[in-house]
Protein backbone atom coordinates (compact mmCIF):
# COMPACT_ATOMS: atom_id res chain seq x y z
CA UNK A 1 0.00 0.00 0.00
CA UNK A 2 1.35 3.41 -0.95
CA UNK A 3 2.24 5.66 1.95
CA UNK A 4 0.61 8.79 0.53
CA UNK A 5 -3.20 8.86 0.46
CA UNK A 6 -4.53 9.08 -3.10
CA UNK A 7 -8.03 10.34 -3.96
CA UNK A 8 -9.31 11.12 -7.46
CA UNK A 9 -12.40 13.24 -7.12
CA UNK A 10 -13.91 12.63 -10.58
CA UNK A 11 -13.94 9.70 -12.97
CA UNK A 12 -16.44 8.43 -15.51
CA UNK A 13 -14.95 5.20 -16.83
CA UNK A 14 -16.50 2.25 -18.64
CA UNK A 15 -16.11 0.25 -15.45
CA UNK A 16 -14.73 -3.27 -15.56
CA UNK A 17 -12.61 -5.69 -13.56
CA UNK A 18 -9.61 -4.44 -15.55
CA UNK A 19 -10.12 -0.87 -14.34
CA UNK A 20 -10.83 -1.96 -10.76
CA UNK A 21 -7.51 -3.82 -10.78
CA UNK A 22 -5.73 -0.80 -12.25
CA UNK A 23 -7.10 1.28 -9.36
CA UNK A 24 -5.43 -1.11 -6.97
CA UNK A 25 -2.20 -1.23 -8.97
CA UNK A 26 -2.12 2.58 -8.87
CA UNK A 27 -2.78 2.69 -5.13
CA UNK A 28 -5.97 4.75 -5.50
CA UNK A 29 -7.63 4.83 -2.09
CA UNK A 30 -10.87 6.56 -3.15
CA UNK A 31 -12.63 7.84 -6.24
CA UNK A 32 -15.70 9.97 -6.84
CA UNK A 33 -17.56 8.46 -9.79
CA UNK A 34 -20.27 10.05 -11.91
CA UNK A 35 -23.43 7.93 -11.89
CA UNK A 36 -25.76 10.43 -13.58
CA UNK A 37 -25.42 12.87 -16.45
CA UNK A 38 -29.03 13.32 -17.65
CA UNK A 39 -30.79 10.43 -15.90
CA UNK A 40 -34.02 10.98 -13.99
CA UNK A 41 -34.52 9.59 -10.47
CA UNK A 42 -35.59 6.09 -11.48
CA UNK A 43 -32.79 5.74 -14.03
CA UNK A 44 -30.27 6.89 -11.44
CA UNK A 45 -31.54 4.27 -8.98
CA UNK A 46 -30.72 1.65 -11.63
CA UNK A 47 -27.16 3.01 -11.70
CA UNK A 48 -26.93 2.62 -7.92
CA UNK A 49 -28.09 -0.97 -8.42
CA UNK A 50 -25.38 -1.56 -11.04
CA UNK A 51 -22.71 -0.43 -8.60
CA UNK A 52 -24.15 -2.64 -5.86
CA UNK A 53 -23.64 -5.61 -8.18
CA UNK A 54 -20.02 -4.60 -8.77
CA UNK A 55 -19.43 -4.30 -5.03
CA UNK A 56 -20.75 -7.87 -4.70
CA UNK A 57 -18.67 -9.15 -7.62
CA UNK A 58 -15.36 -7.50 -6.66
CA UNK A 59 -15.37 -7.17 -2.85
CA UNK A 60 -11.61 -7.62 -2.70
CA UNK A 61 -11.06 -4.60 -5.01
CA UNK A 62 -13.76 -1.97 -4.32
CA UNK A 63 -16.19 -0.95 -1.60
CA UNK A 64 -18.96 1.63 -1.28
CA UNK A 65 -17.84 4.92 0.20
CA UNK A 66 -20.20 7.12 2.21
CA UNK A 67 -18.01 8.77 4.84
CA UNK A 68 -14.34 9.73 5.11
CA UNK A 69 -13.87 6.85 7.54
CA UNK A 70 -14.62 4.47 4.67
CA UNK A 71 -11.35 5.58 3.07
CA UNK A 72 -9.52 4.47 6.21
CA UNK A 73 -11.28 1.09 5.96
CA UNK A 74 -10.36 0.83 2.27
CA UNK A 75 -6.69 1.55 2.99
CA UNK A 76 -6.62 -1.00 5.79
CA UNK A 77 -8.07 -3.71 3.53
CA UNK A 78 -6.30 -2.86 0.27
CA UNK A 79 -9.39 -1.66 -1.59
CA UNK A 80 -10.68 1.48 -3.31
CA UNK A 81 -13.63 3.34 -1.75
CA UNK A 82 -16.13 4.50 -4.38
CA UNK A 83 -18.16 7.67 -3.76
CA UNK A 84 -21.09 8.67 -5.98
CA UNK A 85 -21.97 11.97 -7.61
CA UNK A 86 -24.19 13.55 -10.28
CA UNK A 87 -23.06 15.92 -13.02
CA UNK A 88 -26.58 17.31 -13.35
CA UNK A 89 -29.46 17.82 -10.91
CA UNK A 90 -31.69 15.69 -13.14
CA UNK A 91 -31.92 12.85 -10.53
CA UNK A 92 -33.90 15.13 -8.18
CA UNK A 93 -36.17 16.15 -11.08
CA UNK A 94 -38.30 19.04 -9.77
CA UNK A 95 -38.69 17.64 -6.24
CA UNK A 96 -36.53 19.11 -3.47
CA UNK A 97 -37.48 16.18 -1.21
CA UNK A 98 -35.42 13.87 -3.39
CA UNK A 99 -32.22 15.62 -2.21
CA UNK A 100 -32.36 13.72 1.08
CA UNK A 101 -33.32 10.49 -0.69
CA UNK A 102 -30.31 10.51 -3.04
CA UNK A 103 -27.98 11.30 -0.13
CA UNK A 104 -29.42 8.33 1.76
CA UNK A 105 -28.74 6.15 -1.30
CA UNK A 106 -25.11 7.29 -1.27
CA UNK A 107 -24.81 10.41 -3.45
CA UNK A 108 -22.25 12.86 -2.08
CA UNK A 109 -21.78 15.44 -4.88
CA UNK A 110 -24.31 17.08 -7.21
CA UNK A 111 -23.63 19.67 -9.89
CA UNK A 112 -26.25 22.39 -10.08
CA UNK A 113 -25.84 22.44 -13.88
CA UNK A 114 -24.28 20.45 -16.69
CA UNK A 115 -23.32 23.10 -19.32
CA UNK A 116 -26.93 24.26 -19.89
CA UNK A 117 -29.41 26.24 -17.85
CA UNK A 118 -31.09 24.00 -15.28
CA UNK A 119 -33.85 24.51 -12.76
CA UNK A 120 -31.13 25.47 -10.27
CA UNK A 121 -28.49 27.63 -12.03
CA UNK A 122 -26.86 28.57 -15.34
CA UNK A 123 -24.39 26.34 -17.19
CA UNK A 124 -21.08 27.54 -18.60
CA UNK A 125 -22.24 27.21 -22.25
CA UNK A 126 -25.15 29.63 -21.99
CA UNK A 127 -24.81 33.13 -23.48
CA UNK A 128 -26.16 34.81 -20.34
CA UNK A 129 -25.54 33.71 -16.77
CA UNK A 130 -28.62 34.53 -14.72
CA UNK A 131 -27.16 33.07 -11.52
CA UNK A 132 -28.73 30.71 -9.01
CA UNK A 133 -32.50 30.39 -9.43
CA UNK A 134 -35.19 30.54 -6.74
CA UNK A 135 -35.32 26.76 -6.65
CA UNK A 136 -31.54 26.63 -6.67
CA UNK A 137 -31.35 28.67 -3.48
CA UNK A 138 -33.72 26.29 -1.74
CA UNK A 139 -31.91 23.21 -3.03
CA UNK A 140 -28.54 24.56 -1.83
CA UNK A 141 -30.04 24.94 1.67
CA UNK A 142 -31.30 21.37 1.55
CA UNK A 143 -28.00 20.05 0.21
CA UNK A 144 -26.23 21.82 3.07
CA UNK A 145 -28.60 20.22 5.55
CA UNK A 146 -28.21 16.63 4.40
CA UNK A 147 -24.52 16.67 3.42
CA UNK A 148 -24.74 16.65 -0.39
CA UNK A 149 -21.89 18.79 -1.73
CA UNK A 150 -22.63 21.56 -4.23
CA UNK A 151 -20.46 21.00 -7.33
CA UNK A 152 -20.12 23.84 -9.86
CA UNK A 153 -17.70 22.27 -12.35
CA UNK A 154 -19.91 22.90 -15.40
CA UNK A 155 -21.59 26.09 -14.18
CA UNK A 156 -21.29 29.69 -15.32
CA UNK A 157 -19.04 32.15 -13.52
CA UNK A 158 -21.74 34.23 -11.85
CA UNK A 159 -23.69 31.15 -10.81
CA UNK A 160 -20.57 29.62 -9.26
CA UNK A 161 -19.63 32.75 -7.32
CA UNK A 162 -23.21 33.14 -6.12
CA UNK A 163 -23.42 29.49 -5.05
CA UNK A 164 -20.15 29.78 -3.12
CA UNK A 165 -21.52 32.80 -1.25
CA UNK A 166 -25.01 31.37 -0.69
CA UNK A 167 -23.92 27.96 0.55
CA UNK A 168 -23.46 27.65 4.30
CA UNK A 169 -21.01 24.80 3.70
CA UNK A 170 -18.00 24.82 1.35
CA UNK A 171 -18.65 23.94 -2.27
CA UNK A 172 -16.44 22.24 -4.86
CA UNK A 173 -15.26 22.50 -8.43
CA UNK A 174 -14.42 18.82 -8.73
CA UNK A 175 -12.80 18.83 -12.18
CA UNK A 176 -11.46 21.94 -13.93
CA UNK A 177 -8.29 24.02 -14.29
CA UNK A 178 -7.51 27.75 -14.19
CA UNK A 179 -8.76 29.62 -17.25
CA UNK A 180 -5.60 31.75 -17.20
CA UNK A 181 -3.50 28.63 -17.93
CA UNK A 182 -5.80 26.98 -20.47
CA UNK A 183 -8.65 29.20 -21.72
CA UNK A 184 -11.21 26.43 -22.23
CA UNK A 185 -14.81 27.47 -21.72
CA UNK A 186 -15.13 25.08 -18.79
CA UNK A 187 -11.99 26.23 -16.94
CA UNK A 188 -12.37 28.71 -14.11
CA UNK A 189 -11.29 32.34 -13.90
CA UNK A 190 -9.40 33.55 -10.86
CA UNK A 191 -12.36 35.39 -9.32
CA UNK A 192 -14.38 32.16 -9.49
CA UNK A 193 -11.63 30.06 -7.88
CA UNK A 194 -11.16 32.74 -5.24
CA UNK A 195 -14.86 32.77 -4.35
CA UNK A 196 -14.85 28.99 -3.90
CA UNK A 197 -11.59 28.72 -1.95
CA UNK A 198 -12.16 31.75 0.29
CA UNK A 199 -15.37 30.06 1.41
CA UNK A 200 -13.43 26.91 2.31
CA UNK A 201 -14.13 25.06 -0.92
CA UNK A 202 -12.02 22.82 -3.16
CA UNK A 203 -10.72 22.81 -6.74
CA UNK A 204 -9.88 19.46 -8.35
CA UNK A 205 -7.42 19.60 -11.26
CA UNK A 206 -8.44 17.80 -14.45
CA UNK A 207 -6.28 15.92 -16.95
CA UNK A 208 -9.05 15.76 -19.55
CA UNK A 209 -7.22 17.02 -22.66
CA UNK A 210 -9.75 19.73 -23.55
CA UNK A 211 -9.00 21.31 -20.14
CA UNK A 212 -5.21 21.25 -20.65
CA UNK A 213 -2.78 23.72 -22.16
CA UNK A 214 -1.80 22.20 -25.54
CA UNK A 215 -4.47 19.51 -24.94
CA UNK A 216 -3.07 15.97 -25.30
CA UNK A 217 0.43 17.40 -25.92
CA UNK A 218 0.45 19.09 -22.51
CA UNK A 219 3.62 18.25 -20.60
CA UNK A 220 3.70 16.94 -17.04
CA UNK A 221 5.96 19.86 -16.12
CA UNK A 222 3.43 22.41 -17.39
CA UNK A 223 0.56 20.71 -15.55
CA UNK A 224 2.41 20.50 -12.25
CA UNK A 225 3.78 24.05 -12.47
CA UNK A 226 0.21 25.24 -13.01
CA UNK A 227 -0.83 23.47 -9.80
CA UNK A 228 2.08 24.99 -7.89
CA UNK A 229 1.21 28.50 -9.08
CA UNK A 230 -2.44 27.94 -8.15
CA UNK A 231 -1.31 26.86 -4.68
CA UNK A 232 0.60 30.13 -4.31
CA UNK A 233 -2.51 32.13 -5.22
CA UNK A 234 -5.23 30.28 -3.36
CA UNK A 235 -3.59 27.98 -0.81
CA UNK A 236 -2.52 24.38 -1.36
CA UNK A 237 -5.01 23.17 1.25
CA UNK A 238 -7.89 23.96 -1.14
CA UNK A 239 -6.54 21.89 -4.02
CA UNK A 240 -6.87 18.26 -5.10
CA UNK A 241 -7.09 16.02 -8.14
CA UNK A 242 -10.25 15.39 -10.17
CA UNK A 243 -8.94 13.84 -13.36
CA UNK A 244 -12.22 13.55 -15.29
CA UNK A 245 -10.82 10.26 -16.59
CA UNK A 246 -13.24 8.72 -19.11
CA UNK A 247 -11.36 5.49 -19.69
CA UNK A 248 -12.49 2.87 -22.24
CA UNK A 249 -15.65 4.77 -23.14
CA UNK A 250 -17.08 4.48 -26.68
CA UNK A 251 -17.64 7.69 -28.64
CA UNK A 252 -21.39 7.22 -28.19
CA UNK A 253 -20.91 8.16 -24.54
CA UNK A 254 -19.56 11.57 -25.56
CA UNK A 255 -22.79 12.10 -27.49
CA UNK A 256 -24.82 11.13 -24.40
CA UNK A 257 -22.80 13.50 -22.23
CA UNK A 258 -23.20 16.44 -24.60
CA UNK A 259 -26.68 15.86 -25.98
CA UNK A 260 -28.72 13.91 -23.45
CA UNK A 261 -32.36 14.48 -24.37
CA UNK A 262 -32.29 18.25 -24.81
CA UNK A 263 -31.41 18.53 -28.53
CA UNK A 264 -31.78 16.62 -31.79
CA UNK A 265 -28.50 18.07 -33.05
CA UNK A 266 -24.99 16.97 -32.15
CA UNK A 267 -23.46 19.32 -29.59
CA UNK A 268 -19.70 18.83 -29.79
CA UNK A 269 -19.10 20.88 -26.67
CA UNK A 270 -15.38 21.01 -25.93
CA UNK A 271 -14.56 18.84 -28.94
CA UNK A 272 -14.88 19.68 -32.61
CA UNK A 273 -16.91 18.45 -35.55
CA UNK A 274 -13.79 16.89 -37.04
CA UNK A 275 -12.96 15.01 -33.83
CA UNK A 276 -16.19 14.37 -31.92
CA UNK A 277 -14.94 11.46 -29.78
CA UNK A 278 -12.65 11.33 -26.79
CA UNK A 279 -9.33 13.14 -27.32
CA UNK A 280 -5.98 11.46 -26.78
CA UNK A 281 -4.80 11.56 -23.16
CA UNK A 282 -1.36 13.01 -22.38
CA UNK A 283 1.30 10.29 -22.44
CA UNK A 284 2.06 10.77 -18.73
CA UNK A 285 -1.52 9.95 -17.66
CA UNK A 286 -3.25 7.08 -19.46
CA UNK A 287 -4.99 5.37 -16.54
CA UNK A 288 -5.07 4.93 -12.77
CA UNK A 289 -1.58 3.46 -12.67
CA UNK A 290 -0.05 6.83 -13.63
CA UNK A 291 -0.78 8.92 -10.53
CA UNK A 292 2.84 8.47 -9.44
CA UNK A 293 3.85 10.71 -12.36
CA UNK A 294 1.74 13.56 -10.98
CA UNK A 295 3.02 13.01 -7.45
CA UNK A 296 6.66 13.12 -8.59
CA UNK A 297 5.95 16.07 -10.86
CA UNK A 298 4.51 18.06 -7.96
CA UNK A 299 7.59 17.33 -5.86
CA UNK A 300 9.76 18.67 -8.69
CA UNK A 301 8.01 22.07 -8.50
CA UNK A 302 9.28 22.68 -4.99
CA UNK A 303 5.99 22.10 -3.20
CA UNK A 304 6.55 20.72 0.29
CA UNK A 305 5.90 17.06 1.07
CA UNK A 306 2.88 18.12 3.15
CA UNK A 307 1.48 20.17 0.27
CA UNK A 308 1.97 17.32 -2.19
CA UNK A 309 0.27 14.89 0.19
CA UNK A 310 -2.64 17.28 0.56
CA UNK A 311 -3.13 17.73 -3.17
CA UNK A 312 -2.82 14.01 -3.90
CA UNK A 313 -5.58 13.09 -1.45
CA UNK A 314 -5.44 14.37 2.11
CA UNK A 315 -7.28 17.63 1.28
CA UNK A 316 -10.21 15.74 -0.24
CA UNK A 317 -10.24 13.41 2.77
CA UNK A 318 -10.54 16.39 5.13
CA UNK A 319 -13.25 17.91 2.92
CA UNK A 320 -15.23 14.65 2.95
CA UNK A 321 -14.94 14.43 6.73
CA UNK A 322 -16.43 17.90 7.19
CA UNK A 323 -19.09 17.97 4.49
CA UNK A 324 -20.72 14.57 3.94
CA UNK A 325 -22.47 14.31 7.30
CA UNK A 326 -25.95 15.76 7.80
CA UNK A 327 -26.42 18.74 10.03
CA UNK A 328 -28.61 18.15 13.07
Amino acid sequence: MRRMMLIDNLQYANWSEKIFRQLREGGVDAIHVTIAYHENFRETVLNFEKWNRWFEQYPELIMKGQWASDIDAARETGRTAVFFGFQNPSPIEDDIRLVEIVHTLGARFMQLTYNNQSLLATGCYEDEDMGVTRMGKQVIKEMNRVGLVVDMSHSGDSSTIEAADLSERPIAITHANPHSWAPALRNKKDDVIRAVTENGGMLGFSVYPHHLKDKGACTLESFCEMIARTAEKFGAEHLGIGTDLCQDQPDSIVEWMRVGRWTKEIDYGEGSASSPGFPDMPQWFRDNRDFGNIENGLRATGLSEEEVAGIMGRNWYNFYAENFKPRG
